[in-house]
């Protein structure tokens, strides 16, 4: 789907405050409210918006302790690897898993209460996956940045 200025706008409006209305939009954005409306839902429809959710602060809801895991696989087949996506993706601890290159096939991000739940978590979950041969834990220290809007305004027209 090839966005327009209209199009970022509503995007970037969305995701520095998805409770606006469309009236607030649209106004922010300078369209009128039916036509920003019919925008957003293309959007939505087209997968470009996937959703919305709330932003939480993860101490506060008690799961201050995040850990990037690298994950190491045994064979690198098809159906190892549907399994594998399959586990993790039912894992509510992952919030976040990619596959990458380097040194890891996979980068896992867990959210935890504390290391005492990690250990568990490692031990009941993580190592049990299909297929892993190897597990590198990383703890954050401090979040300097934490995930944010995606920079729109760097993409051509």
């Amino acid at each position: 789907m090839k966005l327009d200025a209209f199009d970022r706008k509503i995007l970037a409006a969305l995701q520095r405050n998805g409770r606006l209305s469309n009236i607030e939009l649209a106004d922010e954005i300078g369209l009128s409210a039916s036509p920003c409306l019919r925008r957003v839902r293309i959007l939505e429809e087209a997968g470009v918006i996937r959703g919305y959710q709330a932003n939480l602060d993860r101490d506060e809801v008690g799961l201050g302790l995040t850990v990037f895991v690298g994950v190491k696989v045994e064979r690198h087949n098809d159906q190892q690897a549907e399994a594998f996506y399959a586990a993790v993706t039912a894992l509510p601890e992952v919030i976040s898993a990619f596959l990458v290159s380097g040194e890891s096939d996979f980068l896992l991000q867990v959210v935890v209460p504390d290391l005492r739940a990690y250990d568990r978590f490692l031990s009941g979950c993580l190592l049990k996956l299909p297929g892993v041969s190897d597990i590198r834990s990383n703890f954050a220290i401090h979040t300097v940045k934490a995930p944010g809007p995606l920079p729109l305004g760097h993409l051509p027209l």
